[in-house]
């Protein structure tokens, strides 16, 4: 019996039929790896380039929702798109939305992390109230926007009276309708930013802290600026690329508190494409905005996250 044992454990093991026929053939294995490819492929084609494909194509046509023809009219919506001035309009304040909701976004969610990490208690509910208007329905909480800047009633106005200083149609206004777009934006992103921060300093080890305090960081600033921040780099890159995409899609709060006014001060490049497209059913120019948008979105994030690779690598 243990001769027979023996001599079973000294026989090699027998190789799965596929794993063997795959050796054999790697013609074989090569269709195997395609076929489990492919489904994740052809779903990728279907609901990804397929669409932008379609869109681009349907940028060089005439085409109107709801049409039973359309003609292919070249780069005339591209030319009608430069020529136009709402376009220039709704460009500039989408530029001017990001380059004020980005940078507060990162910054003061960096700060709430940086505070909450730094607190003894409490942690947990802080985390919570930060992050609800990530969970919370944008439309939802713009409708509360508008409420809260309401020139009569609106408890903004109301803590302004209550100090003496007069209320402001803060959304009526085109000096400072944008910009309080810009505030909830602001505070929209802020949740996301902090737990996106607070996962990056949990990582960093308790031990470089110890001895950056040992060479004579002894102030919190001191330990920010030697071991926080550079080792945050890689996170803060994300962050802000993030946050510069999400500021790039604004839409929502535009299109329920001022529909794109007062007088186009609050236009941005989404919302023209929402009101070509669905408003005044001109598909064709509206995928053309689109496409602009898009390489221009494309174009703005590679460059950033180019930038801030060198910056954090060196």
């Amino acid at each position: 019996m243990s001769d027979a044992a023996s001599t079973l454990g000294t026989l090699p093991l027998a190789r799965p039929a596929s794993a063997v026929a795959a050796r054999r053939s790697p013609r074989l294995g090569h269709a195997a790896a395609y076929g489990l490819v492919g489904p994740a492929f052809v779903l990728m084609l279907l609901m990804l380039l397929g669409p932008l494909l379609g869109v681009i194509a349907l940028s060089f046509t005439d085409y109107q929702l709801g049409a039973p023809s359309l003609g292919w009219i070249g780069l005339a919506n591209y030319q009608e798109m430069f020529a136009d001035k709402v376009f220039w309009i709704s460009l500039a304040n989408t530029l001017t939305y990001v380059v004020i909701v980005v940078p507060g976004a990162v910054a003061l969610g960096l700060g709430v992390a940086l505070l909450i990490q730094s607190g003894a208690g409490l942690r947990g509910f802080y985390r919570m109230v930060y992050f609800l208007p990530v969970m919370a329905t944008l439309i939802a909480m713009a409708i509360v926007w508008e409420f809260m800047l309401h020139p009569q009633f609106g408890l903004v106005n109301g803590l302004l009276r209550s100090v003496g200083l007069p209320a402001h149609g803060w959304l009526q206004d085109r000096n400072t309708a944008l910009f309080s777009l810009c505030v909830i934006g602001i505070w929209q992103a802020l949740g996301f930013n902090m737990v996106l921060f607070l996962a990056g300093l949990v990582s960093i080890p308790k031990s470089l802290y110890d001895a950056a305090e040992i060479d004579g960081a002894g102030s919190a600033w001191s330990r920010f600026r030697l071991v926080t921040w550079p080792l945050l780099g890689p996170v803060t890159v994300f962050v802000v690329v993030i946050t510069g995409i999400r500021s790039f899609q604004v839409f929502d709060t535009v299109h329920v508190l001022t529909k794109g006014g007062p007088s186009k001060s609050t236009e941005v490049l989404i919302h023209t494409m929402y009101m070509e497209g669905f408003e005044f059913f001109r598909s064709g120019y509206a995928a053309a905005l689109t496409v602009v948008f898009l390489v221009f979105v494309l174009a703005l994030t590679l460059v950033k996250a180019r930038l801030a690779a060198r910056q954090v690598h060196t």
